[in-house]
């Protein structure tokens, strides 16, 4: 048998490392990795999965943003790319999220103020001009109508000569989180489950570079989550992708590879560390010994992470600049592949370009000054750190055999029963429910909410506000749009999705395409499904 640091040497050794000085500010050399094995790069992957870590290359510092008109949100991913952003992160308003229209009366009020608004192919169009798809990695956080928003991307891309399998980056697409924690669905979990299998599928044969889900835990944490459930219910929701995926008859060695997740970074240090740690541990293990996967890649829990922005604060805004930068260097020590830190203003509204500005320095300070990157794992081999990646796991592997009863053997049928009975938002509502009693009787201290207050927390900084004229000018836009497209092509178009909705063993996505192409509405080919899918209305759980 061979010895594991050797191996491990021989995959470092292969590395092309960064060209810095791996020593301390005082001129100290320092080794690679410390401790035993497992080695960073070595199932299950505790440790990380790359033997050289960040020595090799940095987590992509992907920025999340997105407001107003498609124009504005171009020029702001400009100025992040030139201030040493790596990758673009969209943020899209409600309306968009929820597959609907700017001119909906459900939009009324809500266009370009959480995000961008994107109605058809020419927002998308203009969100991306001049810039070279080629060359950037595109993360899109949209769940319902993911399906438009990737076919737009795809379109917009090929228009500028990029083809689709040169195409590369990420679209959120998790849909059970959504039933679970966000509430931004359009059609019920079965249906919508058709809709992201169809996708793998199609990502797997033609857009090799692509991730067609990233399993976001984020949203379950903001909702009110503790680390724990955050964890395993997101890795219970990737599980019940790969059961869905797997029952199709796609190979786990192709798709399993193609997989990400989403996390979010929290303000306890250590037990943010545990959690990362823990993810890739369980994925690895699950992927190999339950499913069968053989590809190591397939058994890499490949993650992006942000900062908690749940946990900034409207009082003292300007201190959520240091808890940010906590969150960040939890994100760094626990291995994250790319990163987000959010803005201080954020709790007041939509980040400033200073202040993005400010959380993308806060994460290169992270990179470059604090000397985490120069050891990959660092804090490997702590009794603290070591026994929190354990009661980690061990938290998680409950909810799991739990899931595993209520689906009689099936995760993806335990998940859709937890759904339906109201289990993680229970679950979920019960966490958050006891952190504010902790928080209201002083147990908890929110610094600038609850304690060390300096009686001028009402002062507010100068903030990005996104008038009225956006939603006029949008709407206009899209009374353009449509009086200049041809009609006859666009009921073919949108005829044809119904018609694919209706026929489950053929894929959706070549149909959305097309129809993107002659300029379909988001909401035109949302309601083009809907026809066949119908919606969705939670069950009050009492």
């Amino acid at each position: 048998m061979s010895d594991p640091k050797d191996d491990w040497q021989a995959d470092y050794d292969e590395a092309r490392l960064r060209d810095v000085p791996f020593e301390t500010m005082s001129g100290v050399p320092l080794d690679a990795v410390y401790g035993e094995a497992p080695y960073p790069g070595q199932y299950p992957y505790t440790r990380g999965l790359h033997a050289a870590g960040y020595r090799s290359r940095l987590w992509t510092m992907r920025m999340f943003a997105g407001f107003g008109t498609a124009e504005d949100t171009n020029a702001r991913f400009k100025e992040l790319l030139r201030a040493g952003g790596t990758g673009l992160s969209t943020a899209f308003d409600m309306p968009t999220l929820m597959g609907r229209d700017s001119d909906s009366p459900w939009a009324l009020g809500e266009v370009g103020r959480a995000g961008v608004a994107v109605d058809t192919l020419a927002d998308m169009e203009d969100l991306f001009a001049d810039i070279d798809l080629s060359t950037v990695s595109t993360s899109m956080t949209i769940n319902g109508p993911a399906a438009s928003l990737m076919a737009m991307y795809v379109a917009v891309g090929e228009k500028t000569g990029v083809p689709r399998a040169d195409l590369a980056g990420t679209i959120q697409n998790d849909i059970l989180k959504e039933y679970q924690a966000q509430k931004e669905y359009i059609y019920p979990p079965r249906p919508s489950m058709r809709i992201v299998t169809d996708m793998v599928k199609f990502t797997t044969a033609e857009m090799p570079k692509w991730h067609p889900i990233s399993i976001s835990g984020y949203h379950i944490r903001e909702a009110g989550s503790t680390a724990a459930q955050e964890l395993a219910f997101t890795l219970a929701n990737g599980f019940a992708y790969v059961e869905a995926a797997i029952a199709a008859g796609e190979d786990i060695n192709e798709f399993g590879r193609r997989l990400s997740f989403f996390f979010n970074s929290h303000l306890d240090f250590f037990e943010e560390i545990g959690k990362f740690r823990a993810a890739r541990r369980i994925w690895a293990r699950w992927m190999k010994e339950r499913y069968g996967a053989t590809d190591e890649r397939a058994m890499m829990c490949r993650f992006h992470t942000q900062t908690a922005g749940v946990s900034l604060t409207a009082s003292q805004p300007e201190i959520n600049i240091a808890r940010v930068a906590t969150q960040a260097l939890a994100a760094a020590l626990g291995g994250t592949q790319s990163l987000h830190t959010d803005s201080f203003d954020e709790a007041l509204a939509l980040p400033t370009e200073k202040a993005a500005r400010i959380a993308l320095r806060t994460q290169q300070i992270v990179a470059h000054e604090t000397g985490v990157t120069n050891v990959v794992d660092p804090l490997a081999g702590a009794p603290f750190v070591e026994w929190m990646t354990d009661e980690m796991e061990r938290q998680a592997e409950e909810v799991f055999a739990h899931l595993d009863e209520l689906g009689n053997g099936s995760i993806l049928e335990g998940v859709y029963a937890g759904i339906d009975n109201g289990y993680f938002v229970g679950e979920i509502a019960d966490a958050a429910y006891r952190f504010e009693r902790e928080v209201n009787a002083d147990r908890r201290i929110i610094v600038g909410v609850n304690a060390f207050t300096d009686g001028d927390e009402d002062t507010v900084p100068n903030l990005l506000r996104v008038d009225h004229s956006t939603e006029e000018y949008q709407r206009k836009r899209l009374d353009a749009v449509k009086k200049d497209r041809n009609q006859e092509s666009v009921t073919a178009a949108l005829d044809l999705i119904t018609a694919t909705a209706e026929d489950s063993t053929t894929n959706l996505m070549p149909s959305i395409i097309d129809a993107v192409k002659v300029y379909a509405t988001e909401e035109e080919i949302a309601m083009a499904m809907e026809k066949v899918f119908g919606t969705y209305v939670e069950t009050a759980i009492v």
